[in-house]
């Protein structure tokens, strides 16, 4: 398509170039259009037509290729997947394929949360087992990006989390879409201030890991004072190393989502975001509010069945 576009321009600047033309200050405008000028001046118009024409199927194409359709009892929920997140959404299209979501349930639904479904075992599970322990038997690689957040109607990947999965790697099929809610500045404010103390305390067990070995000598040879001394020394140096490590900062794309439409932000930069809702937010609302047991499980099943769009 890009080859195509460069030779009708290529063949516009030509044809645009054999007008003649004169100057009047800063401006050039065509003296006269005779018989072949106007010939040419048709095929101008043509050949910018006709470009315009592919450009528009070609991205229609492309586009209908990104969506699919989760069909359940409650309605329709059309998904466009992220073409930056390449390994979630060609893993997402293959078991799509395979019709391995067709049957499965949507497991775990928190309202004001998010609605998660993908786990095989819950194919014709009984009623009350708990679910989410589930996958292929593969995991997929982390593609957090920045760009992609937590706002109402985010697909993302689900994943084991703690320190078992220090690479955040996504399940091989669980997901869930984020219902969330909407917040005032202030509440994001506050949400930000907990989510760098958090990251802050991270970086510090991190770096008292790196340390392990030092301090378990300090224990063995029951020298409390040195003991101390290290941690205090280790404390003091993972705090001067964390004001140079850069801060979580909600960009205004965030903002204006998350106090208009709402979402969860506190998940961002942790889980994968690899697509959105882009038809069906009602039907996201009504799943979320069914009612569920101790385990967030819905009393009435909701299968899912999930197709590429037509």
């Amino acid at each position: 398509m890009r080859k195509r576009a460069a030779k009708n321009f290529t063949q516009w600047r030509r044809i645009i170039s054999e007008f003649p033309a004169y100057r009047s200050g800063r401006h050039e405008l065509p003296l006269r259009i005779d018989n072949n000028n106007r010939m040419k001046l048709i095929i101008l118009i043509l050949i910018v037509f006709v470009g315009v024409g592919i450009s528009c199927s070609n991205a229609k194409q492309s586009s209908d290729k990104d969506l699919v359709v989760i069909s359940t009892d409650f309605g329709e929920i059309k998904l466009k997947l992220y073409n930056d997140t390449p390994e979630h959404k060609q893993n997402f299209l293959k078991l799509i394929d395979e019709a391995y979501y067709d049957g499965l349930l949507f497991h775990r639904v928190i309202e004001n949360f998010m609605i998660q479904g993908g786990d095989p075992d819950s194919k014709d599970s009984a009623p009350g087992v708990r679910l989410g322990g589930g996958n292929p038997g593969y995991t997929i690689p982390a593609e957090i990006l920045p760009q992609h957040f937590h706002k109402k109607g985010a697909l993302a990947a689900a994943r084991r989390g703690g320190p078992s999965n220090p690479e955040k790697r996504s399940s091989g099929s669980q997901f869930y879409i984020v219902q969330g809610e909407v917040l005032t500045p202030g509440k994001l404010d506050t949400m930000e201030m907990m989510m760098n103390s958090r990251a802050k305390n991270e970086f510090l067990q991190e770096k008292l890991a790196e340390a392990k070995p030092q301090l378990d000598e300090y224990r063995e040879n029951n020298d409390q004072d040195g003991f101390n001394i290290c941690l205090s020394e280790l404390r003091a140096a993972a705090d001067s190393a964390w004001t140079e490590q850069p801060q979580l900062s909600f960009t205004y794309e965030q903002r204006e989502a998350y106090t208009t439409i709402g979402g969860y932000p506190s998940l961002d930069g942790d889980y994968t975001v690899f697509g959105e809702v882009v038809e069906g937010l009602d039907v996201l609302d009504k799943i979320a509010a069914v009612e569920t047991d101790q385990y967030d499980r819905p009393k009435a099943d909701i299968k899912m069945e999930i197709k590429r769009s037509k």
